[in-house]
Order: structure tokens, then sequence, then C-alpha cells
């Protein structure tokens, strides 16, 4: 294999990998919206918190295991808790009240990081090893290719879920018509709870693979803002759109940092994606893989 192949072989091993990164906090995006047709924009908040937990727990002297079981329950807690006091008042309201609620909530987060973890950037080890993967010419590191197999683990079991199991079938149901299910006798509150919780549970494993990687401060809520073009490329309501996109947006990162930085002095892969999302939904403004919604009047 050429020098080139080489190279643009490690820069698509990398991206993919980086890509599933981005899918797996994407997902609990999809999940808020496929299941309540809410949009959560505070996404990279619960990232944020779920790393701040567990750093926080490991530093107690607790063992792995146990901080990443405390950090699981808080977050489902969390996430009962955000419908039933914030949420639930908003059913019925338009979809703006509570995409305006969960703008604030991200800034409320955000300025409660610090205040109670403090603001020094804090190390999150994992029993992991730093010795890289090789796979043919390229290498990977340990922590790139765990996220990325939590990632496609989750994808294969919301979807099994959404389209197997009743549970998932319900709030499928509640997502198109909230009204007609809540007469077929399903209990809208209590679909929108778990969606949340499952939010919650995505955001506890995204929070330990990304603090990994990064660090835990504030700043690690900023991988959140990665979630728009995943799922605006994907489909906003696409478990298989969001680990598309999150590939597609690894992968052009990654490319344009490899081939593109050398000749402008870097920062193309922070743009690069945010210009084919533009590009996309003047196209398909529902995504690659969305559900264009005809409304007849």
């Amino acid at each position: 294999m050429s020098e080139d192949l080489e190279f643009a072989f490690a820069l698509l091993l990398s991206g993919a990998s980086i890509g599933l990164m981005y899918a797996l906090i994407a997902l609990g995006f999809v999940l808020v919206y496929k299941a309540t047709d809410a949009i959560n924009f505070a996404q990279g908040e619960f990232v944020m918190l779920a790393g701040l937990i567990v750093v926080t727990v490991l530093g107690a002297e607790a063992p792995l295991v146990a901080a990443i079981v405390v950090v699981l329950l808080v977050m489902i807690g969390f996430g009962f808790g955000l419908e039933k006091v914030v949420l639930r008042p908003l059913l019925g309201r338009p979809v703006v009240a509570v995409i305006m609620a969960t703008i604030g909530l991200a800034a409320m987060l955000r300025g409660l990081g610090p205040l109670l973890f403090g603001s020094e950037t804090r190390a999150l080890p994992l029993p992991i090893g730093d010795e890289p993967i090789v796979i043919g010419p390229a290498a990977l590191p340990p922590i790139q290719a765990l996220g990325a197999l939590v990632a496609v683990l989750l994808f294969v079991a919301f979807s099994w879920f959404f389209k197997k199991s009743r549970m998932g079938v319900a709030m499928r149901a509640v997502a198109d018509n909230q009204q007609v299910a809540q007469a077929m006798g399903i209990n809208v509150e209590r679909y929108f709870a778990i969606a949340w919780a499952m939010a919650g549970i995505v955001s506890a494993l995204g929070g330990v693979v990304w603090g990994a990687m990064l660090g835990v401060d504030v700043q690690l809520a900023l991988v959140g803002l990665k979630v728009f073009p995943v799922v605006i490329l994907g489909g906003l309501d696409s478990i298989g759109g969001a680990l598309v996109g999150g590939l597609i947006v690894g992968i052009v990162e990654s490319m344009a940092a490899g081939y593109l930085d050398p000749y402008v002095g870097g920062g193309t892969k922070d743009f690069a994606p945010y210009v084919l999302m533009i590009l996309v939904l003047m196209v398909r403004p529902y995504g690659i893989f969305g559900k264009r919604k005809i409304e007849r009047v």
C-alpha cells in the first residue's frame, strides 16, 4: 500500500471512530426527539454533568465500576426528575416552549458545573492502557476503540428496543400523536419520563468515554455542539441516521484536518461539518434518513 493510501486509511479509521463517539452523544438527542417530538439543547451539558459525577466519585477512592453505577443511577434519576418537574408542566404546550426550557437548562448546568465541582480539568482514567491498537497501516488509541464499541452496542440495543419491544412501539406512537396515543390507553407522561431517563443513560456512558479522552471540565459540554450536524445529516428521528451522521461528521473532520489544514494553517475540521450540514439542508431539510412530514390542511 502506498504512503498516500496509508495516510488516507489512517484518517478514515480515526474519523470513523471519533464519528461513532459523536453518534453516541447524538443518540441521546434522537431518543428524546423520537419519543417526545421535542429537541433537547442540553445534551452536551448532560454529558458534562455525567463526567463531573464520575471523576468526583473516583476522587473519593471508589472503584471505577462503582463510579459508573453511581453515574448511571444519578443520570436516570436526573432524567426522571427533569421530566416531572420541568417538562411535564409544558405537556400540550407548543414545542418551542420545551426547546426554550432545555436551552435554559443548558445554561444553568454550564454555570453550576464549575460552582459545584470546580473549574479545573481532571483526568478520568480507564483501565484500558495506552498502547495503540494497530489495524493495518494505522493505529487507533484504545479510548477511541472503546468509545466506538460502546456506541455500536447502544445503537443495536436501542434499534431493537424501538422496533421490536412493546414499550418502544408505544414510545413511537406517543411521538407521532400524543392525543391519539393517550386515547388508546398509553400513559404519555410515563413514556416521556422513560425517554429522558434513556437519554440520561446515554449521557452517562458518553461522559465516561469522552471524559477519558478529553479530560473533564465545563468545556466537555462543547462536545454537544457536534450533535447538531450529526442529527441534521442523519435525521432527527432516525437512530440509524444518527449513526451514519456521526460517521460522516467524524470522517469529514478527519479528512479536512489531514488534507486542508496544511494549506490554510489549521481549523478546517471545526467548521467543515457545518458547511456540509448547510449543503444537506438545502437539498434535504429533513436529513438523509429523516422522514418528510406532510401536513394536510
